[in-house]
């Protein structure tokens, strides 16, 4: 996603919400009604806090422990159609995690599978992460995931990537010493830029030999993006890093 323009200022004369521009989609197929139903009833209460910048104005930091009970907190970029993040919560009841995804479709999908599997340690933010990392306080998150990201696959597009400083910067700021980031995607260049990328800002490649990028992790749920990629013939690749 293109880089940050400034902030504007609050009357009290400290930074809001900063100005950016966004390239990905937000809205796709018209919505069935259940899914408009579950946007109505259920998102407000599943917010992570008050990141409805409106309310929050000047960006003051979330409260995580408040929210979440002082349980570890995980957050998914790009959740999808929740498929992975619903999983992990049945899985790991212990633990709370925060789903950030600005198209709203993957939000009323997510939405749904959360009633189904009446999940309620999760948290949903139906936007730009960008914004989310404006409030997550520092050293904040014990995992992260990034699945099967937008690959913008056009050279001069792959400043819009998400591993790149804009994005990495902010993560590496809200992640904890020793917290994992897993990344998992089935285009090579991104691959070869993600590796580049992400030991540079903090973090180190856990690999020791081709098991440990060609398998996915023992705890791993497949998702849409992947099974459809196995469809046309790519190779996921699943890499694991810890903040130094």
């Amino acid at each position: 996603m293109a880089n940050a323009k400034s902030a504007h200022m609050t009357k009290t004369g400290t930074p809001a919400r900063p100005r950016r521009n966004f390239y990905g989609r937000i809205h796709g197929k018209t919505l069935r009604p259940s899914q408009k139903e579950y946007l109505d009833q259920d998102l407000q209460a599943l917010s992570p806090g008050a990141v409805a910048f409106d309310a929050n104005p000047e960006r003051r930091p979330l409260d995580l422990k408040s929210r979440f009970g002082g349980k570890p907190v995980w957050l998914e970029i790009g959740f999808g159609g929740g498929e992975h993040m619903v999983h992990q919560a049945g899985q790991n009841p212990d633990v709370a995690i925060i789903g950030c995804e600005p198209f709203i479709n993957g939000v009323a999908m997510l939405l749904g599978k959360i009633r189904t599997a009446r999940v309620d340690n999760l948290a949903v933010y139906p936007g730009d992460v960008r914004d989310l990392f404006d409030v997550l306080p520092d050293a904040s998150i014990a995992r992260a995931f990034l699945l099967y990201p937008d690959p913008w696959p056009k050279k001069r597009h792959h400043r819009r990537r998400f591993v790149t400083p804009e994005y990495l910067l902010p993560l590496s700021r809200v992640l904890r010493p020793g917290a994992e980031f897993r990344v998992a995607t089935d285009i090579s260049d991104y691959v070869r830029q993600t590796l580049e990328q992400v030991p540079r800002h903090g973090f180190d490649w856990l690999a020791d030999g081709p098991r440990d990028w060609r398998e996915p992790w023992k705890d791993w749920q497949s998702t849409r993006y992947e099974k459809k990629a196995l469809r046309e013939g790519r190779v996921p690749c699943y890499l694991t890093f810890r903040k130094q």
